[in-house]
C-alpha cells in the first residue's frame, strides 16, 4: 500500500521540449500562459486526455552528470531529473494536446537522481516506495534518500556502499562510455582515425583485417570508418592483454583518461570473420558509414535524456542503420559498448537468455527502432523489481554468458565467435493496418460491422468472438488486434495464448517455477508480461489474445485480476495485491491501453456454461457462417473459381447448415463456417471441384459423422446432397 502521507491520485512529470528538429525549452511560456502542451500531434493524445482537474504536475528535464554530485559516482554517469516548476491541473479540454495549469516556477531547479523515467510524459502513482519518494520530493519538497536509491539493486552495481563481486563491478563500462563520448568529436575528423589506425596496424597484426575490398575482391586502402568498427577493434576474438593494448592505443588518440580495462566481463564479442559494421566497397552504399555515425550520435543523445524527441530520433536512426547489409542485430552490440547501462545487446546468447530465462516472447530479428526502444523500456521497468533476475544491461549480458557456458568470462566467447550473419534481411518501417485491410485480407463481414466491433472493444476493453466452428474467430481476432494497434509490425504489442483444461493462474499470471539453479523463482506469466509492456508504452494499444477462452476455467485462471480487467477499474486507484506478490507493498492494476480479445467455440459439448461474473466483463460478438456475396467475390477474384461452381457450393452449403440448425439434437451453434469452403489466400487452386471434394472427404464428412453418430444414413445423405452435380 502507498504511504499515507501521499494522497492517492495521478501525478505527472512532463517535459517542456517540442519534437521538431530544433527543440526549444517551453517552460517560460507554459508558466506564463498557465498551460502545458503536448508537443506531439500523434502521440500521447489518450494519455493527455486522462489528466484530471486536481492532478499535480511538474515540469522536468533529464540529463546525466558525473561531477558536482552529493555522493561519489565512482566514475559513472548519473541519471538526473530536474524539477523546474510544479502546479495543479485546472482544466482539460479533452483534445489530447493541452491542459490548463496553475504553475509555480521554482527559483532554482531541484535535482533528483537515479529514478528518472523514460518518457516525456510520465504518470507516477504512489504504488511503490520509489514513486512515493519522488512525489514527496517534487510536490512536498522532502529531500531524497540518495543512499537508499544508490544501494537499491537497480543501481547498486555502480553506486552501492558495498562492493559487488569483482566480476560484477563492470568497471570496463566507464572506459567504454568515455571513449564513445570522445569518439563523437571525430565524426568530422575521420582521416585522423584512419591515420591512427594505420599506425596501430603496424604494431598489432590483429588489426590487419581492416583492409577494404573492391568488386574483384582485391585489397585497397580503407578510406572511411564508422565509430562501431573502431570500438570493434578491441571487441573481437583476442587475448584480454591484446584487447587492452588496442584499447589503450585508441585512448591515447582520443584523450581518454580512464585506464583501459584489463577484464572484459559482460561484453559480447564480434565474430572475427564479420567484424565490420559496414560493407566493403564492393557492396557499400555511399551513405552507409554516415548512417552509422548518425545512430551513434543519436544513441548518445538518447542515453542522456528521456525526452521523446531524442528517443524518436534514435529509433529512426536505428531502423536505417539496422537495414545496412549484414548489420542487423550486430548494431545492438555496438550500442551496448558505447552506453552499456542504456542499451541491451541482442547477440545470440543474450537473445537466448531473454527468451528462455526472462520469458520475453519477441522476434528480436524483426525489431525495428521503435520495437527496440520498447524492449529497452520493458527491461528497464523489470530492473526496478528487486526480485527480478538481473537489474541492468551489463548484468543481463554477463548472466547470459554465464547461463550458456557455466562460466563468467566473456573473453572465452572467442572460442566460438558470435555469428550475426543469420540476420541479413532489411527491416521496413511499420506499415499501417486498418479495418479496410481486414476486408482486403479476405474477411466477408462488411466494414461498418467491423468498425462497430472495434468501437465496442475500445469501450469495453474486453471482447470475445464466439461462433460455430470454421467461422474464422482466431483469424479475425488477430486482424482486429492489428487494426486496434494500427500496424501488423509491432510484434511486442500483441501476444497470443490458448486456454486448456489444465490452464492455471500460475501459468497465466504469476507462479513459482524452478530456475536454472534448481531453486524456485517467481515467474510472471504472459498476462503480467503484457501489463508491463503496456505500462512501459502507455500511448500504444497492447492486446492479449486468448484462444479457446472457455476451454479452461477463466475465473480461476484470472484470479483477482478478474476485477481489474473491468473497463471502469483500469486505474492505479483500483490496484490489488496479487496472490504471489514480490513484496509486501506490491500491487498491480491493468492499464487502460491493454485490451483482451478471446475466441470461443459454441459447438464444444465438453465446455461448461461460462461464469456470469466473467461474462459480465466482456462484450460478445457472434460470428456467422459467411458464404455470402463477399465470399463469392473473393473466391472469384483470388482463386478464379467459375461463378457456376461458386453458386452451386454456396446453395448446397447453406442447405447443409439449415439442416444442422433444424436438428433438435444440434442447433445453430453446430453449423459449419465459411473456412471449410475457403482455400487459404496463398494457396493455388487449379480445380475448385477437386479441392472441394478433398475438403468434404477429410473435414466435413468426419464432422457430420460425429454430429450424427447414431444415424450414419443421415450423414451420408447430407454428404451426397453437398457434392451432387459438382463437375
Amino acid at each position: 500500500m502507498a504511504d499515507a502521507s501521499v494522497p492517492e491520485g495521478q501525478y505527472w512529470f512532463v517535459g517542456s521540449y517540442y519534437s521538431d528538429r530544433d527543440p526549444q525549452d517551453q517552460t517560460d511560456r507554459f508558466v506564463t500562459e498557465g498551460i502545458w502542451e503536448n508537443g506531439f500531434e500523434d502521440r500521447y493524445l489518450e494519455t493527455v486526455k486522462s489528466m484530471k482537474v486536481g492532478d499535480q504536475i511538474a515540469i522536468k528535464s533529464t540529463y546525466v552528470r558525473k561531477d558536482g554530485l552529493p555522493f561519489d559516482p565512482r566514475g559513472h554517469a548519473v541519471p538526473v531529473l530536474s524539477i523546474k516548476a510544479i502546479g495543479v491541473v485546472t482544466a482539460n479540454p479533452g483534445d489530447g494536446r493541452r491542459v490548463e495549469v496553475d504553475w509555480t516556477r521554482l527559483k532554482k531547479p531541484r535535482e533528483w537522481y537515479f529514478y528518472t523515467g523514460r518518457h516525456t510524459i510520465w504518470k507516477v502513482t504512489p504504488s511503490h516506495w520509489m514513486r512515493e519518494a519522488l512525489i514527496r520530493f517534487a510536490f512536498w519538497k522532502e529531500p531524497q534518500d540518495v543512499d537508499r536509491f544508490r544501494n537499491d539493486p537497480a543501481w547498486a552495481k555502480r553506486f552501492a556502499d558495498a562492493d559487488p563481486k569483482p566480476e560484477q563491478r563492470f568497471e570496463w563500462t566507464a572506459f567504454y562510455e568515455e571513449m564513445a563520448t570522445a569518439l563523437l568529436a571525430y565524426r568530422t575528423r575521420r582521416p585522423e582515425l584512419l591515420g591512427h589506425l594505420r599506425d596501430m596496424q603496424d604494431r598489432h597484426e590483429e588489426l590487419g583485417f581492416l583492409v577494404d575490398r573492391d568488386r574483384r575482391d582485391n585489397p585497397m586502402p580503407l578510406r572511411d570508418i564508422c565509430p562501431f568498427t573502431v570500438m570493434g577493434t578491441f571487441n573481437r576474438g583476442a587475448t584480454p592483454e591484446k584487447r587492452t593494448e588496442i584499447a589503450t592505443g585508441w585512448a591515447e588518440l582520443l584523450g581518454v583518461r580512464t585506464p583501459a580495462p584489463t577484464s572484459f566481463d559482460g561484453i559480447p564479442l564480434l565474430n572475427n570473420q564479420n567484424s565490420w559494421f559496414f560493407p566493403t566497397a564492393a557492396t557499400r552504399h555511399k551513405d552507409d558509414i554516415d548512417t552509422l555515425w548518425d545512430v551513434f550520435e543519436c544513441a548518445l543523445a538518447a542515453a542522456d535524456s528521456s525526452e521523446d524527441h531524442e528517443r524518436l530520433r534514435f529509433a529512426d536512426a536505428y531502423s536505417r542503420a539496422r537495414d545496412i547489409y549484414r548489420v542487423g542485430t550486430k548494431l545492438t552490440m555496438g550500442l551496448f559498448w558505447i552506453r552499456p547501462w542504456n542499451f541491451v545487446p541482442l547477440d545470440g546468447r543474450s537473445r537466448q537468455y531473454l527468451k528462455t530465462e526472462l520469458m520475453l516472447d519477441q522476434d528480436f530479428f524483426a525489431a525495428d527502432g521503435i520495437a527496440y526502444v520498447q524492449l529497452l523500456d520493458t527491461l528497464a521497468s523489470k530492473f526496478e523489481d528487486p526480485q527480478f533476475a538481473v537489474h541492468s544491461f551489463p548484468e543481463l549480458s554477463w548472466t547470459a554468458y554465464l547461463e550458456r557456458d557455466g562460466r563468467g568470462a566473456h573473453a572465452e566467447a572467442a572460442e566460438a565467435p558470435e555469428v550475426e550473419d543469420d540476420d541479413p534481411t532489411p527491416i521496413s518501417p511499420q506499415a499501417s493496418y486498418t479495418v479496410h485491410d481486414i476486408v482486403t485480407d479476405g474477411c466477408f463481414i462488411p466494414e461498418p460491422a467491423l468498425n462497430s466491433y472495434l468501437a465496442r472493444w475500445r469501450s469495453k476493453k474486453n471482447l470475445i468472438l464466439q461462433g460455430p466452428p470454421g467461422t474464422g474467430k482466431t483469424w479475425l481476432a488477430r486482424r482486429l488486434a492489428y487494426a486496434l494497434i494500427g500496424t501488423k509490425d509491432n510484434k511486442s504489442a500483441l501476444r497470443a495464448t490458448q486456454f486448456h483444461p489444465n490452464s492455471s493462474y500460475e501459468d497465466f499470471v504469476r507462479g513459482w517455477r524452478p530456475g536454472s539453479d534448481g531453486k524456485l523463482t517467481l515467474v510472471d506469466g504472459p498476462f503480467l508480461e503484457m501489463v508491463e509492456r503496456a505500462n512501459a508504452n502507455p500511448d500504444v494499444p497492447h492486446v492479449m489474445l486468448i484462444e479457446e477462452i472457455n476451454r479452461g476455467n477463466p475465473v480461476q485462471v484470472f484470479g483477482e485480476l478478474l476485477t481489474l480487467i473491468e473497463a471502469g477499474k483500469r486505474s492505479p486507484r483500483e490496484s490489488l495485491q496479487l496472490a504471489y506478490p514480490r513484496s509486501g507493498s506490491e500491487s498491480v492494476h491493468v492499464p487502460s491501453n491493454l485490451y483482451i480479445i478471446g475466441t470461443m467455440n459454441l459447438a464444444d459439448r465438453s465446455l461448461a456454461i461460462m461464469d456470469l461474473a466473467f461474462r459480465r466483463r466482456f462484450a460478445f460478438v457472434s460470428l456467422e457462417p459467411n458464404v455470402n456475396d463477399a465470399w463469392q467475390a473473393w473466391m472469384s477474384n483470388r482463386h478464379n473459381v467459375p461463378p457456376e461452381h461458386l453458386e452451386l457450393v454456396r446453395t448446397r452449403f447453406q442447405a447443409l447448415n439449415e439442416r444442422i440448425a433444424e436438428d433438435p439434437a444440434l442447433g445453430g451453434e453446430f453449423r459449419l463456417g465459411h473456412s471449410f469452403v475457403t482455400p487459404p489466400a496463398e494457396e493455388r487452386v487449379t480445380s475448385f471441384p477437386d479441392w472441394f471434394r478433398g475438403v468434404v472427404d477429410t473435414e466435413i464428412v468426419p464432422t457430420l459423422e460425429e454430429y450424427w453418430f447414431d444415424d450414419p444414413a443421415k450423414a451420408a445423405a447430407a454428404t451426397e446432397a453437398l457434392t451432387e452435380g459438382l463437375v
